[in-house]
């Protein structure tokens, strides 16, 4: 049974990777990746997010397990809809809520119909008011950034499927660019990297840890200017043998294998900046750009990035998390969210 409470306002970071709630006057009280399995026979629910990211590679065949949102927005609307529903009564402790308002974090780049779609998503958890905020405005904010400044601001935020890039100032978005290209195909490419430099097959698991251990945009020099080169053990199966194989990486095959994504990044980066007017440039050349999301925090990513365009970088202190925050804080002033954001009041 649910015990029925005050509203209580929310924001949530809906990501293709991982889903963020953030609670006003709680802050961030789930943060879990955006994984549903289902069992196909009965048509129920088994896990969500932690749990049934463990199943994956690994559910028999009367079980799926999906990740319902790609490249960041909605493909299976109903188990997008089962997965909300269940990280938000997890959020809320066994209570039930209703009227409450809430901030939903989506890509620069998503149309109408998709925006649409998420607001349906959360309009059935029993929100009374629903307001679409882009994730790059959404990051900058949570990145403690002073959006309303007449001086521009610039971000990045590299999530799990779009890497959405903007120029920020008065309140609004100058300038942005959204590729669907971010940890997602970071992954992907270590994978396809793994098959065809070391003839090993591995899982999307297993290249996510590579990623964040060895994962690198360019090495280090030691003090006599040679790579600092590192390693960690991966298992998966032998392409030729078909047999199960372990082998050392380093983060040098890691850097090999995210040169072209790198490359993207940079030049969406370099592409935002053609966009802008010259004095908001001028901004943006003297303040640098901000990285957030869990890609922005691949190793000299930003080192990459200030050597190419020659613009400073910085990650953000609370780069993962940067978009939920800003959902989240963004709720403290519900006249400047009007400004910053679309909203949907219920009919």
């Amino acid at each position: 049974m649910f015990n029925f409470f005050a509203a209580k306002d929310m924001g949530i970071d809906l990501g293709t990777a991982n889903t963020l709630i953030y609670i006003k006057d709680s802050g961030i009280v789930l943060n879990e990746p955006s994984v549903i399995a289902m069992d196909n026979r009965r048509g129920v629910t088994l896990a969500v997010g932690f749990e049934a990211k463990d199943m994956i590679g690994k559910a028999p065949s009367n079980i799926s397990v999906v990740r319902p949102l790609q490249d960041g927005v909605i493909s299976d609307f109903d188990r997008t809809a089962d997965m909300l529903k269940s990280f938000i009564e997890k959020a809320v402790s066994g209570n039930k809520i209703k009227n409450f308002r809430v901030v939903v974090g989506v890509p620069s780049g998503v149309t109408e119909v998709e925006k649409r779609a998420v607001e349906e998503v959360v309009r059935q958890m029993g929100a009374s008011e629903v307001y679409i905020l882009e994730e790059p405005m959404a990051a900058a904010i949570g990145a403690g950034l002073d959006v309303d400044s007449s001086t521009a601001c610039m971000i990045a935020d590299i999530g799990g499927g779009t890497t959405d890039i903007a120029i920020i100032a008065l309140g609004g978005i100058v300038a942005s660019s959204s590729i669907r290209h971010a940890g997602d195909k970071f992954n992907d490419a270590i994978i396809q990297y793994m098959r065809k430099r070391h003839a090993l097959l591995i899982g999307e698991k297993t290249a996510e840890y590579l990623k964040i251990q060895v994962g690198s945009a360019c090495l280090d020099l030691d003090e006599n200017g040679d790579e600092i080169i590192t390693c960690v053990s991966a298992s998966g199966r032998d392409i030729i043998s078909g047999l199960p194989k372990t082998i050392e990486v380093s983060n040098r095959d890691i850097m090999m294998a995210l040169q072209e994504s790198v490359d993207i990044i940079v030049d969406g980066v370099k592409a935002t900046i053609e966009k802008a007017p010259p004095e908001i440039a001028a901004d943006i050349a003297s303040d640098g750009i901000v990285l957030s999301g869990g890609g922005g925090m691949i190793h000299n990513l930003g080192a990459v990035i200030e050597k190419r365009t020659g613009m400073k970088a910085r990650i953000a202190e609370n780069a993962f998390e940067a978009v939920a925050l800003g959902t989240g804080m963004s709720l403290n002033d519900i006249e400047k969210l009007k400004i910053y954001a679309s909203s949907i009041k219920r009919r």
